[in-house]
């Protein structure tokens, strides 16, 4: 059996990273803004300035990626493609990473959220939710990675995207205005620490009873390229409104 082709799998990853971010920013944290009637004042790969401090619109990127999470799950059940899979993955795994990092580290968007309760209190509610529900994501990936994957597939069609995603971020937060410090922070922490579940999600079922058979895609490859273009160069440097 051939193995899924590597440049097509990076393509995909990188289709698909790209996607799941701009659910996040976009249409989570902007959507959020521009429906309690504030101004987006500048959108980018790794932020979403609105001119209000709304509780709801920090919360609203994660709950932007649940909701993809759940249209993707249902997509994936008519359809078994490896694309869903890997973006209904991302979509379950992101929101409980950035829960479980903001009660940890005490930065990001749930802290706005949680700004009114005690540290003491919401921090360690809120380490442990994340980390519950991370794992419960990784497994349900795990179990739906099993449908369409051999054992010796998986963990090519899993570290590929899990760097290639890591990188994007971490290319496009080079341009971002507002400095290093959201690399760290945002493009990193969403890419290589939320995603990280990518890593040893394999590792949680032992029987793999389907075959990628994904061969070389110029379609792929082609939307690939446009895609990083346009997060790298248009998403990266941030647009203003």
């Amino acid at each position: 059996m051939r193995r899924p082709d590597f440049l097509t799998l990076i393509a995909i990853a990188i289709v698909a990273y790209a996607l799941s971010n701009v659910i996040h920013e976009g249409l989570g944290h902007g959507g959020a803004c521009l429906l309690i009637g504030s101004r987006v004042r500048e959108l980018s790969s790794l932020h979403c300035l609105c001119d209000s401090d709304s509780k709801l619109v920090s919360a609203a990127g994660c709950i932007a990626n649940a909701i993809a999470a759940g249209i993707g799950l249902l997509l994936f059940r008519r359809h078994r493609s490896y694309f869903l899979w890997l973006f209904t993955t991302l979509n379950l795994l992101m929101p409980a990473g950035y829960l479980l990092f903001s009660g940890v580290m005490h930065v990001g968007d749930w802290v706005n959220v949680c700004r009114d309760l005690p540290p003491i209190v919401w921090r360690p509610a809120l380490a442990i939710i994340g980390a519950g529900l991370y794992w419960l994501a990784a497994r349900c990936a795990a179990r739906l990675l099993a449908t369409i994957a051999s054992r010796d597939d998986a963990r090519r069609v899993t570290l590929i995207p899990y760097f290639t995603g890591g990188i994007l971020y971490c290319v496009s937060g080079l341009f971002n205005p507002h400095g290093p410090i959201l690399i760290a922070i945002s493009a990193a922490a969403a890419s290589f620490g939320g995603a990280s579940g990518l890593i040893w999600l394999i590792d949680v079922v032992r029987e793999y009873h389907g075959h990628l058979g994904i061969e070389r895609s110029y379609a792929w490859i082609t939307a690939a390229a446009i895609t990083a273009a346009i997060f790298i160069g248009v998403l990266g440097p941030a647009l203003r409104f």
